[in-house]
């Protein structure tokens, strides 16, 4: 349904731009611990009595979410997105692809090689890195309701970072619900490929592009030493 919507707001914005979107599967492995551990909280709050009674009706995983009780599923990492050689394709004829919605839909594989979903959720951004690592990107660009990074997010001595590397943030600690996966993505990124990953306003996405009202994770080359701004 959001893949419907936004190619619609697309193609009234760009029109005569070929767009599409695509559903997307992202394996995971089977085994990855995340799955004996449920935390990623979806669908509609209750009240602990509801949410008890359903739970075992259901055999849902239940947790408090805030003041009220949500049901919770694993959040595997993703391991491939399986699309990406036919979005690639549709990239080199200029389509913009609406793809990896919510992470992906979550499949395994099973032992004869046939695939099979998986109740669970793939976090979003290590979805994003990992297809734009996939399709070989030259930027991974993470847009979000903040102009840049900030420490101390929500105080006084807040501070855009303007500029870093990821061994600049390694010390840092940023929020598990929101900027946490964010940053990890875009370590994970620059890391894996030697390129940038940017996060910043949706609508500052032009200046973010051309390194403006934005945060900027790279890794130096080899000749390069120049001083980063925090």
């Amino acid at each position: 349904m959001i893949g419907y919507l936004i190619e619609q707001e697309l193609s009234n914005l760009l029109q005569g731009k070929a767009i599409a979107t695509l559903l997307t599967q992202t394996r995971v492995d089977p085994k990855d611990p995340a799955f004996s551990r449920p935390t990623k909280p979806i669908g509609p709050i209750y009240d602990e009595a509801t949410a008890r009674r359903i739970s075992a009706a259901r055999g849902w995983r239940i947790a408090r979410d805030g003041t009220a009780w949500r049901r919770v599923v694993p959040s595997p990492a993703p391991i491939e997105l399986l699309e990406a050689r036919v979005i690639a394709l549709l990239v080199d004829r200029e389509v913009a692809v609406i793809c990896a919605g919510g992470g992906g839909i979550p499949v395994i594989e099973r032992p004869d090689g046939s695939l099979a979903g998986v109740g669970a959720v793939v976090d979003k951004d290590f979805a994003s890195a990992l297809l734009a690592r996939q399709l070989k990107a030259e930027l991974l660009l993470m847009l979000t309701d903040v102009d840049a990074v900030n420490l101390g997010y929500g105080t006084p001595a807040a501070r855009a970072i303007r500029r870093a590397t990821p061994s600049d943030l390694a010390a840092e600690d940023f929020p598990a619900g929101s900027m946490g996966p964010k940053i990890a993505a875009a370590k994970e990124f620059a890391l894996g490929t030697g390129r940038p990953a940017a996060i910043g306003r949706l609508d500052d996405a032009l200046q973010i592009v051309r390194g403006e009202q934005v945060t900027w994770i790279d890794v130096p080359g080899p000749a390069e030493d120049r001083p980063r701004e925090r």
